[in-house]
């Protein structure tokens, strides 16, 4: 067998010598057998009305190719999955930041004064404009990161780029939160670490130690970070020794419920990235401490049957898209309900009818007292409707809401605002958010 392997090569090699021709196609060859798999591994197909959608498909490549190998790395036992995906992401945020061409961050203002400090045990970056004359009182916002309750970072990337330049535009005092996330702690600690800091940060010595108005503080976020904004929102609203509360709220697509996986928007876009269908559900059972074999059942909507007695009929209304989604959002979908699934699997989890992890679930009582709010939505993302649920029972309960919706817009499109990874939905997301703040704060 190794005669004739070796003579089988010999001719190979003599009949390139014989005809140069085909030396020199080898490399072409190749190059474009490569370059057709490397289009067919990142091509997906994308909604008509999505802009620049080959850059989208790229992000989403890279993002699919870090999970793989996260998973090989799962496999072989080398380290938490979330680790490497933390590493992976900050390793593509520090490439951005050099190709920018700054050493602390995207989009530095100068002008912007950044401290590290800590909130009543908890991390937070404090973003500062320039002073002012004497006596003149800021408006502010405490931030909280998007993430799925496990990935991002209050000091790296995007999310340190858009709240300084928030603190500038805004001549605001920024609070970024950096909440403890996924495998170290779950539910509830996140949501206790914002609260303890919110709580700290709306004290009147912290107040007037960064010159802060206290009519005019507002609390925000984006995805899981909108999830925490609009659970403290309600709590800070509902707490009567607290003297000083939040003026308004600003939620970025934010997460809101975990009873439903089968609305409208998760239907049409569980293929859209970067949050897809099932990696929203992983997130949830990661943050609530659940099994990840559970994921088939949640994506069934097994888990809130009609037989999960825990359940009741005021519950499902609150999160029943039917009433609740405006009628063009609707269209020919169909309500997923289920006579009998996975029995005691609230009982097991009780975090999917906590409205500290749910805020959607909040009676009217609550959102009653909560303030007036922005909530951003974008078309092509599962937690659309969450948005537009929430946006109609604030209203229901007498609170004044913008909804600003992108026909365009994709999930975590905000944080795309900043070369080299920019979209034109994100800018122009980021602008509307900003201009929202300036009239309303």
């Amino acid at each position: 067998f190794s005669k004739l392997l070796c003579e089988h090569s010999r001719q190979r090699l003599h009949v390139v010598a014989k005809f140069p021709v085909l030396s020199q196609l080898l490399p072409v060859v190749v190059t474009v057998l490569l370059t057709l798999a490397a289009a067919y591994y990142i091509y997906i197909p994308l909604p008509d009305a999505i802009q620049e959608p080959w850059k989208l498909m790229l992000l989403d490549a890279g993002f699919r190719a870090t999970m793989k190998v996260v998973r090989n790395l799962r496999w072989l036992g080398l380290g938490h999955f979330i680790e490497a995906i933390r590493s992976s992401t900050e390793n593509m945020e520090n490439l951005g930041e050099v190709l920018v061409g700054s050493e602390s961050g995207w989009g530095v203002k100068p002008g912007v004064r950044v401290s590290d400090t800590t909130f009543d045990g908890v991390p937070v970056r404090v973003y500062e404009p320039p002073a002012g004359g004497e006596g003149h009182l800021r408006r502010a916002v405490m931030f909280f990161h998007g993430g799925g309750w496990a990935l991002g970072s209050a000091k790296k990337g995007s999310y340190d780029a858009i709240t300084q330049l928030m603190s500038d535009e805004l001549d605001a005092v920024v609070v970024s939160v950096e909440y403890r996330m996924y495998p170290e702690v779950l539910f509830p600690q996140p949501y206790l670490d914002c609260l303890s800091a919110a709580k700290h940060f709306l004290s009147q010595e912290v107040l007037v130690r960064y010159s802060v108005d206290p009519e005019r503080v507002a609390v925000s976020g984006d995805s899981a970070g909108g999830n925490l904004a609009a659970a403290i929102a309600q709590q800070i609203s509902t707490d009567d020794s607290m003297s000083r509360k939040f003026s308004v709220q600003a939620l970025i697509y934010p997460v809101l419920q975990a009873l439903d996986f089968n609305t409208p928007s998760y239907e049409q876009n569980q293929g859209v990235p970067i949050l897809y269908r099932t990696l929203m559900i992983q997130f949830w059972l990661q943050y609530l401490g659940a099994d990840p074999s559970l994921l088939p059942q949640l994506l069934a909507n097994n888990h809130s049957s009609l037989h999960q007695s825990a359940i009741t009929p005021e519950l499902r209304a609150r999160v029943d898209w039917t009433v609740l989604l405006p009628p063009k959002y609707k269209k020919n979908h169909k309500p997923v309900v289920v006579e009998t699934g996975l029995e005691g699997l609230v009982k097991e989890v009780p975090g999917l009818l906590d409205v500290r992890a749910a805020p959607l679930l909040a009676g009217p009582e609550i959102l009653a007292k909560c303030p007036r709010a922005y909530i951003l939505t974008c078309e092509y993302d599962v937690l659309r409707d969450d948005g537009f649920m929430y946006a109609r029972r604030l209203q229901d309960a007498g609170v004044t809401v913008t909804s600003d919706h992108y026909d365009d817009g994709f999930h975590g499109c905000l944080s795309f605002s900043f070369w080299p990874t920019h979209f034109d939905v994100g800018k122009r997301a980021l602008r509307g958010y900003f201009s929202w703040l300036q009239k309303n704060l």
